[in-house]
């Protein structure tokens, strides 16, 4: 028997107002998508930003349908977009922060299992690491260098992209 530990690193910052000014302003339009989420059933927002290579920006924001398997995080809105608009684009970085007026967030929210999924598969397609940002809106901010780091045991098969020449 083996035991095999893994650790994630990852910076953490006290408000945006210690990121890059890049940063910062992904996580404001990030704060921005909050405007378009549609979540009549659970009240909680969810926005998202992603910056490409190109310099543009994709916002998304989540979509709840009353058949709640139906709706979509953020992420994967503007992930999708990304993949049917900008197939060959080049993901440099995703700002995501949710808001809710039930409660107050005191901690940045993170991606869902089904997000991250979806989050390592265009890292894995881009062959380059994705840099994501974690936002709780007037607090604390968490820096992730890259999404494998998030979900290390993602569903992976080579083979199924194999040629079947």
């Amino acid at each position: 028997m083996k035991s095999i530990n893994l650790n994630i690193s990852f910076e953490q910052y006290a408000s945006i107002l210690e990121l890059s000014e890049n940063d910062r302003i992904l996580c404001e339009l990030s704060e921005q998508a909050l405007a378009s989420s549609y979540s009549p059933y659970s009240k909680f927002r969810v926005g998202t930003a992603i910056r490409l290579a190109s310099g543009e920006t994709v916002l998304g924001s989540n979509q709840e349908n009353l058949a709640y398997p139906s709706g979509l995080c953020a992420e994967r809105v503007a992930l999708f977009t990304i993949g049917a608009t900008y197939p060959n684009a080049v993901i440099q970085s995703m700002a995501i922060t949710a808001q809710t007026d039930a409660f107050e967030i005191l901690q940045p929210v993170t991606s869902c299992g089904g997000c991250l999924q979806v989050m390592v598969e265009f890292e894995r397609k881009q062959n380059s690491p994705i840099e994501v940002i974690f936002y709780c809106l007037n607090g604390e901010v968490m820096k992730i260098p890259s999404v494998k780091s998030l979900l290390p045991f993602a569903f992976v098969e080579d083979r199924l992209t194999e040629s079947k020449a």
